[in-house]
């Protein structure tokens, strides 16, 4: 057990598609990334957010505390997302 809990963090820092929802914020709030690619938002925050696509290409429900959602991003372009419930918290995601 112990070695799965080691290697378990090694796992998410090398899972550079990966966005965290932690404290109201994205992290990072800027990712650039390979059309074909699966983006993963996770929340680790006590309070439900979403994912939302100012152009409404894709929209999540609410994740509560540990939720995740995945979109894969088939066409390039420039991709501004926030949180439908906390309008404030941005990131953009830039596909080449």
């Amino acid at each position: 057990m112990t070695a799965l809990v080691v290697g378990a963090p090694v796992a998410h820092a090398q899972d550079s598609n990966e966005i965290l929802i932690k404290n109201f914020m994205f992290s990072p709030m800027s990712l650039t990334i390979k059309a074909g690619t699966t983006v993963t938002w996770k929340n680790l925050d006590g309070e439900p957010h979403s994912v939302v696509n100012d152009a409404g290409v894709f929209h999540s429900a609410g994740l509560d505390q540990d939720d995740t959602y995945q979109f894969k991003f088939d066409k390039p372009g420039v991709y501004h997302v926030n949180c439908g419930i906390h309008p404030y918290m941005k990131a953009t995601i830039t596909v080449q």
